[in-house]
């Protein structure tokens, strides 16, 4: 006899009808359960009891992908630890395969209870062998990772932006000398030297001797850097001596906040590139051969989109990212300012438009794309053609992904 216990549940936004059978098609339960928690736990009751009375070893659990209906009841399933202990398999599927399959049921009613049984049959007669278990616990730690260094990422942004301000303060000229106002020896310099006129006195000799030091001789010619620096200082605006001490402190504690915000990114991208493994190992090489598109950040729109079935075409996954846009037009007039919508996933959409600003720079398509959006309008322009590019990615994403193929440029 058979050892394997299989169920069908038919989701809809309000109940989960299940049916239950055993390897000769014998029903074993048939009954609607409350899409609830509460309703979840007594379905884990009924599999449980089922389980043990029929001394079954093993567990198959099939839904359909029914967008955010499922997630919940397939997530709370697969995550049970009573249920661990019996196997338990929880497949999510298209519901193209249940629709396939229900053809050669001709004499069936289109009723719920049978679409529950036919999801069911298709477990017992072993059609999921294409199909990958549902991970829904693994994907939540993902996107509580994922989402987290998001957080952490706009913070980080928001203080530098901040910073800048007293950097500018205390030193009006710093910007011209030090392409990147963050580096390691550009933040020793503003908390080395208090006020400009310290870096004016300073001898030159000194000055490289301290730029050698911090940059570990980074720089093919840190005399000329030192001459740039005490140009640039003399150039710059004075303060009051009163002044200094306020923004020195204020800048002493942003550089802290961003050195720890850093810190925090970077052993996140270490879990979180140790959390995708497994995930959905084919999915995650398709997203990483797209240039741009690193194992960061393509973690964290492969936690976002979940399974790609639910989304039927590349609109519904912009939709969801809020990747769309209002029209702005009345009687002959039409603006080249609209609106995007932005009442989709942020974080999908956070991942999708930072990828995009990578694949700009690394991928020749994107590049042209970028360029010829960025220069159809006059406002707005980087902003605007990086968001049309980022559209542009959800297309390729969905096409790559529904497919199951690699990018080829």
């Amino acid at each position: 006899m058979n050892s394997t216990l299989y169920v069908g549940i038919d989701v809809s936004k309000d109940s989960n009808q299940v049916h239950a059978m055993n390897y000769d098609q014998k029903t074993l339960l048939a009954k609607s359960f409350p899409n609830t928690e509460s309703g979840a736990n007594n379905l884990e009751v009924a599999l449980l009891k089922l389980l043990s009375k029929h001394e079954f070893e093993n567990i198959i659990i099939v839904l359909e992908t029914t967008g955010v209906y499922s997630a919940h009841i397939a997530t709370y399933l697969s995550a049970s630890s009573k249920l661990l202990f019996y196997n338990a398999l929880v497949y999510l599927i298209n519901p193209k395969i249940s629709r396939n399959y229900n053809r050669s049921f001709t004499d069936m009613d289109k009723t719920d209870p049978k679409d529950s049984f036919i999801l069911a049959d298709l477990a017992r007669v072993n059609r999921l062998v294409n199909v990958k278990p549902f991970s829904g616990s693994q994907r939540l730690a993902l996107t509580r990772l994922t989402r987290h260094r998001q957080h952490y990422a706009e913070l980080l942004s928001r203080e530098k932006t901040y910073t800048l301000n007293n950097v500018f303060l205390k030193f009006s000229g710093f910007s011209i000398v030090f392409s990147d106002n963050f580096g390691a020896t550009a933040v020793e310099i503003l908390l080395e030297y208090k006020t400009i006129d310290e870096i004016v006195e300073a001898s030159l000799e000194d000055l490289t001797d301290f730029i050698i030091k911090t940059s570990k001789n980074s720089f093919s010619n840190p005399t000329e850097v030192s001459k740039k620096l005490k140009a640039a200082a003399r150039n710059s605006y004075r303060l009051d001596k009163l002044a200094y001490d306020p923004i020195n402190i204020s800048l002493a504690s942003s550089i802290n906040l961003i050195k720890f915000y850093e810190r925090e990114i970077k052993e996140l991208d270490k879990q979180i590139l140790n959390q995708v493994k497994g995930l959905n190992n084919s999915h995650y090489n398709i997203l990483k051969s797209i240039p741009g598109i690193g194992p960061v950040y393509a973690a964290g729109i492969l936690a976002e989109i979940g399974e790609i079935d639910q989304f039927h075409n590349d609109n519904a996954l912009a939709k969801y990212a809020g990747l769309t846009w209002r029209k702005n037009e009345s009687g002959n007039f039409k603006s080249e300012n609209t609106r995007m919508t932005k009442t989709g996933n942020k974080y999908l959409r956070y991942f999708l438009i930072q990828a995009t600003n990578v694949a700009r720079i690394h991928n020749n398509e994107f590049k042209l794309y970028y360029t010829k959006k960025f220069n159809e309008v006059t406002k707005y322009q980087h902003k605007r053609a990086l968001a049309l590019s980022s559209r542009k990615l959800v297309r390729l994403i969905h096409s790559l992904l529904r497919d199951n193929r690699l990018y080829q440029e």
